[in-house]
């Protein structure tokens, strides 16, 4: 018979030959796990559910970045783990299901599906494509529409929703490596050009709003474009260069596969009667959109009443079959999911204590000159996208503070307010940030990789800051923009 010294020696040479046999990715993966919760378990402000679920939350974004696992399955495996865990009550996943962002989606797959159909998809693609002969000139024949509609759709999940049905006819010309492509560059010029207008995003308005209410100033319709309409258009166009360069396949070919005499007859022909129908209801559809702060309807209950006349019996532009079937139900479920890991941030009082360490931090700063001023609140707000995944929140949440923070160290609360906003309307580093992202994300033959969204942050994100620092310095102070 074996000793138990024996035994437990044979036990760990076993354990020891299984962890070697491991892929180095897993042990990297578990050792940062190990880290994330050693280094949670220290921080002494936050309580025990808090601290359950920012490792929830950090785990989330390791594994959705360096894994292959299917997103929406880590998402809700978590959420989970947050429940059995005792830091959340269940309802926190049968919740989910009833955040807005979930129906905006289901809305906007319908609403494209039915674009598609009508045949205005296939026309505004012929249209692009018969401008062009490269496929340089289409991906800015595309962008140049997306970027135009900031000036009147105010609401970037909205125009990502619109985008959707081109994106799929389009992508019909480009190989499936420039597809992936296409699934960046799409919800990056959406954001990207999100600072040009003042109702680019809720965030301006609700900024704005806190402006008013506690400094006594505003900021103009006006003003804003002079200042954000230059910012967007520089911005957007370095980020295409910065895709190309960085994601782009070398090998790509650079004329496009076009049909000209199709995609001309397809744009000669008139318009045909579901052509027409759909073309009055996104009409109505952006004036609803637009015009949110006078009847009081959200964006996302707008999208859904649209999506239910596209389907009506016998008058509609498809039937209800055909719109259940064109949402992504697989990316309905991980938005949810992760909808509700970027909720209970807040609701465990993560999102508090973030917003008290970077104030206390900020404070430090008090008497420094104009340029570090500048660089540490974009510092803080271009990367607070990377804690808290909504849009409306980081304004909510920083721009009061923000505001207190100017009023101590004596300087303008109106170019604080609007260099924070600007900051905060970067999120392109993972999916969950922005919903213009989870829209293309994990979404059939047009999807990205996440690495390849990490991978073009970590250069987007610093000259993003260095392009509001230039403009800064340079055109905003030549137009009367003061700290």
């Amino acid at each position: 018979m074996t000793s138990r010294i024996e035994r437990n020696k044979r036990k760990k040479n076993l354990l020891k030959t299984k962890i070697q046999s491991m892929p180095k990715k897993i042990l990297i993966i578990i050792a940062i796990h190990i880290f994330f919760m050693i280094t949670v378990m220290f921080i002494q402000n936050l309580d025990y559910s808090g601290k359950v679920a920012l490792f929830a939350f950090l785990s989330a974004m390791t594994l959705w970045v360096t894994t292959k696992i299917s997103a929406g399955w880590v998402a809700i495996t978590l959420i989970m783990f947050i429940i059995v865990m005792n830091a959340a009550e269940p309802d926190l996943l049968y919740n989910s299901l009833s955040e807005k962002v979930v129906w905006l989606m289901i809305g906007a797959f319908i609403i494209g599906e039915a674009v598609k159909k009508s045949g205005l998809a296939e026309r505004l693609t012929a249209y692009i494509l018969n401008k062009s002969d490269k496929k340089e000139n289409v991906v800015l024949g595309l962008s140049s529409v997306l970027f135009a509609t900031a000036f009147f759709i105010p609401s970037t999940s909205g125009r990502a929703a619109l985008s959707m049905p081109i994106m799929k006819q389009l992508s019909q010309k480009f190989s499936s490596k420039e597809k992936n492509i296409l699934a960046i560059i799409a919800p990056v010029v959406i954001l990207m050009s999100t600072s040009a207008t003042l109702i680019g995003a809720g965030s301006h308005l609700i900024g704005i709003g806190f402006l008013e209410s506690t400094g006594g100033e505003s900021i103009s319709y006006i003003q804003w474009l002079l200042w954000g309409a230059p910012f967007a258009l520089v911005v957007t166009f370095l980020s295409l260069v910065v895709i190309k360069m960085m994601l782009w396949p070398r090998d790509s070919e650079e004329q496009i596969v076009s049909e000209r005499s199709g995609e001309t007859i397809i744009l000669t022909e008139p318009f045909e009667k579901d052509e027409q129908k759909t073309l009055i209801l996104i009409l109505f559809l952006i004036i609803g959109w637009m015009t949110e702060s006078l009847h009081g309807l959200d964006i996302e209950l707008i999208t859904i009443i649209g999506a239910i006349i596209f389907m009506i019996p016998n008058y509609g532009i498809i039937t209800w079959k055909q719109g259940m079937n064109a949402v992504s139900w697989n990316l309905v479920m991980f938005v949810a999911a992760a909808t509700a890991l970027g909720k209970v941030l807040v609701d465990t009082g993560i999102v508090d204590w973030m917003e008290n360490e970077m104030i206390s931090f900020l404070h430090l700063f008090v008497g420094a000159p104009d340029w570090l001023i500048v660089l540490m609140i974009l510092v803080v707000t271009v990367t607070s996208h990377l804690y808290i995944t909504s849009h409306t929140t980081r304004a909510i949440v920083f721009i009061p503070g923000l505001i207190l923070f100017s009023e101590l160290i004596g300087v303008n609360p109106s170019t604080i307010v609007f260099l924070s906003l600007i900051g905060m309307n970067y999120c392109v580093t993972v999916p969950v940030s922005s919903k213009a992202l989870l829209l293309f994300y994990e979404e059939g033959d047009i999807s990205y990789d996440a690495r390849n969204l990490v991978k073009l942050s970590t250069v987007l994100m610093p000259l993003y800051i260095f392009i509001i620092m230039l403009f800064y310095f340079t055109f905003w102070q030549w137009t009367g923009m003061h700290l």
